[in-house]
Parts: structure tokens; C-alpha cells; sequence
């Protein structure tokens, strides 16, 4: 598990998967490009050995055991900063309560980019979405923190077995439930509150309590 300039990362850091040995094959059979970009000089091994890269992602457990993290062209860019949706899944799935998880990257007309989680509680589990994005805003960078968490009862699956991405909710619906009973009293909050409406995309301005977060509602530094 490697960063960008073949070097091992440290355990339970994200990298690169590559793999090598007596039995790696020569190549792509008539595609010299694609073996030249996926097959490289080995820096660890004899002259003239090489290493594959996967394109997989992966992080290195303590007990050598590898923990899969999605693929490498699966990156996203949010706010900047390159984003391993998978990445995010596995905090997600590594929080109490959470039975499945995933991650994906979500685009709507005139927003940038944002994360979307879809989360399947635990027999018994009651999870909360904002609490759930407390608890990921305590471990992960910001641009990893899904802007909204869907709770599903099952994650939709394609025929072979697989997440079935296009069944999944866009993610608006999942603004936390509004707390009617403390809404904008001033006309400067209000004021405020119209303003969230428009950037977040929120239909009724109404909704925003007094006590919300702007991030915590799914906004941004880039909004």
C-alpha cells in the first residue's frame, strides 16, 4: 500500500494497492500503453521487477490485514480537497449502530459538489442523522463530512449483487426535521434565515431554527 511517490504508507492510512512477485504478468497482451501506465519499476524488488497498480485503494490494519477502500478513480474533489468516498463509508460503518453504509458524490445545477451518506441502522439501533455527522466531524477533515446522511431500511442492489447507485435518493430530502417550535422570531433572523434558504436550497424558510447550525444543515465555507 503506497503513496504517490511509491512509498509505504503508514497503518490506517489510505493508499494505493499494488501488488508484485514471481507471479506477476508480463503485461497487457497488445496494449503497450495501458502496460506502461500499470505496470511500474519495482523500487523494493530485484532490477527489473515491477509492480502492478490495482487502481484499488486500501489501508494497512495493525495485524498486517488489509482493509478495502473503493477505487482510486472513484475520487471526488469537494471543496478542493480530493475526497475517497469510500473512505468516508468505512467511518461511517465503523460507528456504533451501523449495519451498511455508503458514500457517494452528489451534483445539482448551480451547487458544487457534496457528499451524500446512506446509512442502514443495526437491529434496534436508533440513529440520528446530525448526531452521526458529529460524530464523523470529530475523526474526519471537513471536505469528508457528508453534507446530509440518508437512513435507509436496505441499501438498493443492482441483479449481480452490487450498490445500486441510481436507486438511491439525491440526498435534499434528507435535511434534518425542522424545529418548528423555535423558528426566526427577528426580522434579522428571518432575514438570515431566507438567505440559508436560498443558498441550501431549502423551500421554506421557516424550517431553520433559531438554534441550527449552517453546516450542520449541509452548507459550506464554499456556498
Amino acid at each position: 500500500v503506497l503513496d504517490d511517490a511509491l512509498h509505504p504508507v503508514p497503518v490506517g492510512v489510505v493508499g494505493a494497492l499494488y501488488i508484485g512477485g514471481t507471479g506477476l504478468a508480463r503485461g497487457y497482451l497488445g496494449r503497450p500503453g495501458l502496460t506502461a501506465e500499470r505496470f511500474v519499476p519495482d523500487p523494493f524488488g530485484r532490477p527489473g521487477s515491477r509492480l502492478y497498480r490495482t487502481g484499488d485503494l486500501a489501508a494497512r490494519r495493525p495485524d498486517g490485514a488489509l482493509d478495502y477502500r473503493g477505487r482510486a478513480d472513484d475520487q471526488v474533489k469537494i471543496r478542493g480537497q480530493r475526497v475517497e468516498p469510500g473512505e468516508v463509508a468505512a467511518a461511517l460503518r465503523a460507528l456504533p449502530g451501523i449495519a451498511q453504509a455508503a458514500v457517494l458524490a452528489r451534483r445539482a445545477p448551480g451547487r458544487p459538489d457534496r457528499l451524500v451518506a446512506y446509512a442502514v441502522p443495526a437491529p434496534g439501533a436508533r440513529l440520528d442523522p446530525q448526531d452521526l455527522r458529529r460524530a464523523l466531524a470529530r475523526d474526519l477533515p471537513e471536505a469528508m463530512v457528508p453534507a446530509a446522511i440518508v437512513l435507509l431500511d436496505a441499501l438498493p442492489l443492482s441483479p449481480n449483487g452490487k450498490l445500486d447507485a441510481r436507486a438511491l435518493p439525491d440526498g435534499d430530502e434528507a435535511a434534518p426535521a425542522p424545529h418548528v417550535a423555535d423558528p426566526p422570531r427577528t426580522p434579522g433572523e428571518r432575514h438570515l434565515a431566507a438567505l440559508w434558504a436560498a443558498v441550501l436550497g431549502l423551500t421554506e424558510p421557516d424550517t431553520i431554527a433559531r438554534s441550527d447550525t449552517f453546516f450542520e444543515r449541509g452548507g459550506d465555507s464554499i456556498l
